[in-house]
């Protein structure tokens, strides 16, 4: 396959998938209040809104001044992934699977930034009992991302030290996660002499 068709395709799966995670965090946002769930599969997958001022699954880093760094780093992050796989794309000898690997992560990672530098500017405030409309609740760079995605498969015994009365896996989390949970597990599992010859 010639690299400019690689490209455009790796264009085209890489727009699906923020276009996905756009679509569901928009509807989620504006129709749903902060806290509220909705079961899915009784209590095994649940749509739980919530929203985050940082990092992946809830995590958080170092405030308003934190919340630029992870931003800006985003960014960067997401530009030097562009490239490579626009270096990538050039080769022969590269896996497909390679570059769709590194294209879900690139996704995810613009899904979160989009979340980052506009959500702020374009929503109002999500809270419980108020569903978010058109509007402001943050400058640019300081918008919350949304979160929903929740898998309480089981709780721990209290017996099992550490985890005991702990849900199996506590954190909400999105589409734009889970492709880059997703791609990176695949290129670890699967690709990961292609990375140790690189």
């Amino acid at each position: 396959m010639k690299s400019s068709s690689k490209g455009r395709n790796l264009i085209i799966l890489g727009v699906i998938l923020v276009v996905i995670d756009q679509v569901i965090k928009v509807l989620v946002k504006t129709n749903m209040q902060i806290g509220e769930s909705i079961p899915v599969l009784g209590n095994w997958f649940q749509l739980v809104f919530v929203e985050n001022k940082g990092m992946a699954f809830g995590m958080s880093f170092g405030g308003v001044a934190g919340k630029y760094l992870l931003t800006a780093f985003r960014i960067i992050l997401f530009c030097v992934l562009c490239w490579w796989i626009s270096r990538l794309a050039k080769r022969k000898n590269v896996p497909a699977g390679v570059l769709v690997g590194l294209t879900l992560i690139t996704a995810g990672a613009f899904g979160n930034i989009v979340d980052c530098l506009f959500y702020g500017l374009v929503f109002t405030e999500s809270a419980p009992g108020v569903v978010a409309t058109l509007g402001s609740y943050a400058p640019f760079m300081q918008g919350r991302v949304v979160d929903m995605f929740y898998f309480p498969l089981w709780v721990w015994p209290d017996w099992v030290p550490w985890l005991g009365g702990h849900v199996f896996f506590e954190p909400v989390f999105n589409f734009a996660d889970s492709c880059v949970t997703v791609g990176a597990i695949y290129l670890i599992l699967f690709h990961w002499k292609f990375f140790s010859k690189e």
